[in-house]
């Protein structure tokens, strides 16, 4: 038999499979966002997987679990994404494949929920005017001005505005001390944060506004689950996303840790734990960094939770 046969009996295998999970989810009460097609978005997502290799050059569909794949897949569609979008990327884990977001897709999520309108995210630079004000314990945005040739400029910190389906503009800041605080707790070399440190920059605020909106949701739980277990997967709710990028991510990740996920999960997990509130931060307030290798026992402000999970210590 062909290598092209055993792809297409391979595909239409795990697309079945994929199906049959996602009728029972809808049967449950999952909503697939208006005008998605999950059908076409899986054949997207088998053509980008012709594609994705592991470390040592062997593709993905032949390393790669026939469970996982199809759990990668499930999350996909259960989010909907589509890698024709640029919103969703896969990447070799030892014999596992996993679903990674990118800052599109993460968009995309959030913006499905019922109580966000809207989530942005922009950078701060040296020479910017930024301004921003505590208001009955929230943050709020006063002024950003910015010019173009400031974009060559340090860092100096990176906010998000995520817009209520009430217009109300809830404000995220985190210096550039704080973003390198969350990127330390990586076990990886970061290169990824080097080459683009304005758009990891960015993902990362955006995952820390993110975070109460999601476990708060009225939504599906089924839908928050696929979102958060991406999340912990990932993150890369990273960027703008170029195959430049999505390939020094995939370069610098693949084979890592494995992570399990049974095709069951989605179908039964509920939510068990309540909702964290954020804590209220004030203008005075300054956090250090514990160091390059910080114990979660040290991690007093949570900074391990911007950090994509797959660049940290997984334990289960």
């Amino acid at each position: 038999m062909s290598a092209g046969n055993q792809v297409a009996i391979i595909q239409k295998d795990i697309t079945d499979d994929v199906n049959r999970s996602l009728t029972r989810l809808q049967d449950d009460g999952l909503i697939l966002p208006p005008n998605y097609n999950a059908s076409n978005a899986l054949k997207s997502a088998f053509f980008k997987l012709q594609e994705v290799q592991d470390k040592n050059g062997k593709p993905a569909l032949e390393v790669c679990s026939r469970e996982s794949v199809a759990n990668a897949l499930l999350d996909m569609v259960v989010q909907g994404l589509s890698p024709a979008k640029t919103q969703c990327y896969f990447i070799v884990y030892g014999s596992k494949l996993q679903l990674n977001r990118s800052y599109f897709g993460t968009q995309a999520v959030l913006k499905r929920l019922s109580n966000v309108k809207d989530i942005w995210a922009n950078v701060i630079y040296k020479g910017d005017v930024f301004e921003y004000a505590v208001a009955g314990g929230r943050e709020k945005l006063v002024k950003h001005e910015t010019n173009f040739e400031n974009r060559d400029n340090e860092i100096l910190g990176v906010y998000a505005v995520v817009k209520s389906v009430d217009d109300e503009e809830i404000l995220t800041v985190m210096t550039k001390k704080e973003v390198d605080a969350s990127w330390s707790q990586s076990k990886t070399s970061q290169s990824v944060h080097k080459k683009f440190p304005q758009e990891m920059a960015k993902r990362t605020v955006i995952n820390r506004a993110a975070k109460a909106y999601i476990n708060t949701s009225d939504d599906s739980d089924l839908l928050v689950d696929a979102i958060n277990r991406s999340t912990e997967n990932e993150y890369d709710d990273r960027v703008d996303v170029t195959p430049e990028e999505v390939n020094a991510e995939i370069a610098e990740h693949a084979n890592g840790k494995i992570i399990d996920i049974t095709l069951e999960a989605a179908a039964d997990k509920k939510a068990t734990e309540a909702p964290t509130a954020e804590k209220s931060k004030t203008t005075e307030t300054k956090r250090q960094p514990t160091g390059n290798k910080a114990q979660a026992g040290n991690d007093l402000n949570n900074f391990a939770d911007d950090v994509p999970p797959l660049e940290q210590e997984m334990q289960f």
